[in-house]
């Protein structure tokens, strides 16, 4: 039926789904794997599905800004399509998809480029030099984090130096600003720099990896 609706009806034919490689989800007895003994007997059926979509951009692009389609943003894959039989609370079983998204970045350069100055160590304070796209739109609230290479998430910073309040020097290509010495780790490791922009909510310039 889904498979007729897909040759039928626009707005589901660029749906995708994964193969069907589990037995059909409905229906079951409660509490068992054993399908509908009820009166009614009803046929099993793989009622339960994922679909999936991905809307480029350019699909929502206007006529006059067309984005070509070798510059799609995203692109998905199912890793795996699985049935889950050992949940008996319904008489269906419940079905889940695993996905792989890979996310093209918006811009090919960093907005800002980062560089930690010398030896980095908690024995002093430490410099940092950077310097910012001029379409950046930088902000009093603009922070330089330092993070484990390891970092999952944008407030795991070990610390951070505010881009105005810890400045110490400016020129037309670059700024420095400084970190406490009793802010940097002692136990050492592998670390990155980080530039968020608090306009764009995000992080706009990563250093390469570096020792402490």
């Amino acid at each position: 039926q889904l498979n007729m609706a897909k040759k039928k009806e626009e707005f589901l034919k660029e749906f995708k789904e994964g193969p069907l490689q589990f037995k059909p989800t409905y229906k079951f007895d409660l509490d068992s794997e054993v399908y509908d003994t009820s009166e009614k007997k009803r046929k099993p059926a793989w009622t339960d599905r994922i679909l999936w979509k991905v809307k480029n951009l350019s699909e929502v692009a206007s006529k006059e800004d067309e984005i070509p389609e070798e510059e799609n943003q995203i692109s998905v894959t199912l890793n795996n399509y699985v049935s889950h039989m050992s949940y008996g609370i319904s008489d269906h079983k419940p079905v889940t998809g695993t996905f792989k998204l890979e996310m093209k970045p918006l811009v090919s350069d960093p907005l800002v480029v980062l560089n930690p100055e010398g030896e980095w160590s908690a024995e002093h304070d430490v410099l940092i030099r950077y310097s910012a796209a001029p379409e950046l739109p930088s902000s009093a609230w603009d922070w330089i984090g330092l993070f484990q290479v390891t970092f999952r998430h944008v407030k795991d910073y070990v610390t951070y130096a505010w881009v105005e309040d810890d400045e110490i020097s400016s020129s037309r290509d670059s700024k420095e600003v400084y970190m406490s010495a009793s802010e940097i780790p002692k136990m050492g490791g592998e670390f990155l720099l980080c530039y968020f922009s608090n306009n764009l909510q995000s992080i706009v310039g990563i250093s390469e990896p570096f020792q402490v």
